[in-house]
């Protein structure tokens, strides 16, 4: 009876954390691989870390492909940069991926938090600029922007892959950074190289063996109804140049400051006396 009572709340802990987890994606279109893996290590409680990579990066790829058909509708995806980028960052996932399954996880852990937190304060910092709502990826515009769309989608497919993370919070910054899109468009576009790079991922796992099938749809469950409340949401802040900029760089930050703390602790307490 207590065995079935601790999968029902195994069951309970990962719909609510996939809620949380479709609703960052829907607002800023990056947290969800940040958000996925600590809370399935530390909240549901799956061992060893890279069986929460493999099944975070499932979760978090298919949630972002609902995410993504909402704001498809709402005209917030730039499909041709969007699709240069997921592309190249399909290959650096590939390669990213297989490099980490051979490294040390709580070390990856410490890595990634790390990162994150060098990602947000780069995006806290960013001086504030409209950004240009009709880029577009033309003959005309080729020469100037494929070069950067195919550079920075590599990069960030090779270390969303490597830490397992097909996330936006790689993919935002980098898409402003290659076309200079506002931050709204970014989100939208992002979850097309979030669900490339996560699923990529995952099919790398996947072959390995590492991922959870069924807490993985449990997750992605709850997260449809989080996916649907924060693309609203996202909408309604859009209208603030700078709300979903600081939203982005402080939900990284702080899940990045918290993943730090407890991948110190846990290698302090292995590496014992």
């Amino acid at each position: 009876m207590a065995g079935k009572a601790k999968v029902v709340m195994t069951d309970i802990l990962a719909f609510g954390s996939g809620g949380l987890v479709g609703f960052i994606l829907g607002l800023i279109g990056g947290g969800g691989s940040v958000l996925a893996v600590p809370l399935l290590v530390y909240v549901v409680g799956v061992t060893p870390p890279h069986i929460a990579i493999g099944t975070g990066a499932l979760a978090v790829g298919l949630s972002a492909f609902g995410n993504l058909v909402l704001h498809a509708r709402a005209r917030n995806v730039k499909w041709q940069c969007a699709s240069v980028f997921a592309g190249a960052g399909i290959v650096g996932a590939l390669v990213g991926s297989s490099l980490g399954k051979a490294f040390d996880g709580q070390k990856l852990l410490l890595l990634f938090g790390l990162l994150m937190i060098a990602i947000a304060a780069a995006m806290g910092w960013k001086k504030a600029a409209a950004g240009n709502p009709n880029v577009q990826l033309t003959g005309a515009s080729a020469a100037r922007l494929l070069p950067r769309l195919l550079g920075y989608g590599l990069s960030a497919g090779a270390l969303s892959g490597f830490f397992g993370i097909g996330d936006g919070f790689l993919v935002v910054p980098g898409l402003i950074a290659a076309t200079d899109m506002p931050m709204i468009l970014a989100v939208g576009s992002s979850l097309v190289s979030v669900t490339a790079f996560g699923l990529t991922t995952a099919a790398s796992y996947a072959f390995s063996g590492l991922i959870d099938w069924w807490l993985a749809a449990v997750f992605i469950a709850g997260g449809i109804g989080g996916g649907l409340i924060g693309v609203r949401t996202a909408k309604h802040l859009s209208t603030g140049k700078e709300t979903l900029r600081l939203i982005f760089a402080g939900v990284v930050a702080a899940a990045g400051i918290y993943i730090v703390t407890r991948g110190i602790m846990t290698l302090t307490s292995t590496a014992g006396p």
